[in-house]
């Protein structure tokens, strides 16, 4: 569905209104989706699809993956944790991951931003190289 100017104002406009301190407010979003359900302006498909679209670049903007290939120790979830708050600011949920896969090392994700320290990338880029 192509979305049109207006609608992309407009679900930008109410995405605006349903951030509090920074941070998006879960309970200010539903009122919003329901009472632009109720009211259904022209358009208002459109400045849902956008809207939602908006929401959820946020919730994967606040959501960090840390993959490791054994069960990091609390000392280092602790470290990391801060770095991550530090740089991206309150509100971020972390979730920690074994993979086996990645043979050593870790592997951080924040929305769309990878940092890649495991064996398995410096490996691969090793024979990209050869």
């Amino acid at each position: 569905m192509k979305i049109n100017k207006q609608a992309r104002r407009d679900a930008k406009h109410l995405f605006r209104n349903c951030v509090l301190n920074g941070l998006l407010d879960e309970n200010r979003v539903r009122q919003t989706v329901q009472q632009l359900i109720a009211r259904k302006p022209r358009g208002y498909v459109a400045v849902l699809s956008q809207f939602q679209r908006l929401v959820k670049l946020d919730v994967a903007r606040r959501r960090a993956t840390i993959e490791s290939a054994v069960p990091v120790p609390e000392s280092l979830k602790v470290g990391v944790q801060t770095s991550l708050a530090r740089k991206y600011g309150p509100g971020l949920s972390i979730a920690f991951v074994v993979n086996p896969d990645l043979i050593g090392g870790l592997r951080v994700q924040v929305g769309s931003d990878v940092y890649d320290g495991s064996l398995r990338a410096r490996l691969a880029e090793l024979t990209e190289r050869f």
